[in-house]
């Protein structure tokens, strides 16, 4: 195998493997079974409505893609913008960040649209998914500002070293940029690249006639997101009563580590349970989160999936 292939496929299953490993290292053998018990004797039809709000999120993204798409001149059948969407998802868990490239293969092939537009297109609207999460993480960072404080004191940072760090920071961005410019390194190019399409798929946006529904769909699909977890804290009694901010916070960490392996596998539930421990839950019930929360989203993608993969085809046989 590849060296480039083991760092796209083997080496996000490792770390996978390493946070499940450093999960059960964390717990004693009692927490374990409690862990096991807890998934063994959830409420489930909680979970059912977090698929639900899973589901509702795929389809405004499939929706919200021929927004995109149209000012292009192409109208896809909405049903393949959905069952290409599935297929996207079900291509993560088995290789971290490929589902785009499929995602827009499948659209491609029966819409018969520019495989490269149709990337294009994605690129865009990652884009503003990226915006979305930084949003969250200003308002997670604001609600918790006393806390940020709290550690600053701590530290016992006075207002000369702050500065004197700022500027540090300052001069090593300084460097960088310096470095970035004018280096001829292969993959430096590579990220210039990177970089210039991503700009590019932002100011896509501004072309798109549907501003408005565009904006819509995508704070529901965020909405849908925030919702398919908070409500995983009603599956547990021990999670019952968790407040909004640290929900708020915990679900910045798992959509930051969520495309870190294949599906977030190992890494999804470590980070929850992370942050629900710092403010004083257990390990147990942060994994126990993360756990159901996990397989719950995962047996979803994995099912309509793999029908969207089987169904592609049936519903396009004509074509």
């Amino acid at each position: 195998m590849k060296f480039k292939s083991f760092i796209k496929i083997i080496f996000p299953l490792l770390v996978g493997l390493f946070f499940i490993f450093l999960s059960i290292n964390i717990t004693s053998a009692d927490d374990r079974r409690m862990i096991l018990f807890s998934i063994k004797n959830a409420d489930y039809k909680f979970a059912l409505v977090s698929i639900i709000f899973g589901i509702l999120s795929h389809l405004s993204r499939a929706y919200r893609w021929n927004f995109l798409l149209s000012p292009l001149g192409y109208k896809p059948k909405f049903i393949n913008s959905v069952f290409s969407v599935f297929i996207g998802y079900l291509a993560n868990l088995g290789v971290p960040r490929s589902g785009e490239l499929l995602r827009a293969s499948a659209l491609s092939n029966y819409e018969k649209i520019p495989f490269e537009k149709a990337f294009g297109t994605i690129v865009a609207e990652r884009a503003v998914d990226l915006i979305m999460l930084l949003s969250f993480i200003c308002l997670a960072l604001f609600l918790q500002y006393d806390l940020l404080f709290s550690l600053i004191n701590k530290e016992q940072n006075n207002a000369s070293e702050l500065v004197a760090c700022f500027l540090i920071l300052i001069l090593i961005l300084a460097f960088l940029r310096h470095l970035f410019y004018n280096s001829k390194s292969t993959l430096i190019k590579k990220l210039k690249l990177i970089i210039k399409g991503f700009w590019e798929g932002v100011i896509s946006i501004t072309k798109i006639q549907n501003k408005i529904p565009f904006v819509l769909h995508t704070v529901f699909i965020w909405t849908m997101y925030f919702l398919m977890f908070t409500v995983i804290k009603w599956t547990i009694p021990e999670t019952h009563n968790l407040p909004f901010q640290i929900l708020l916070l915990a679900f910045v960490a798992g959509s930051l580590t969520i495309s870190a392996t294949n599906g977030g596998i190992g890494i999804f539930p470590f980070s929850i349970a992370v942050i629900l421990n710092a403010f004083g839950y257990g390990n147990d019930d942060g994994l126990t989160f993360g756990w159901i929360l996990w397989t719950s989203q995962t047996f979803m993608i994995i099912l309509l999936g793999a029908i969207s993969f089987l169904a592609i085809p049936f519903f396009n046989r004509k074509s």
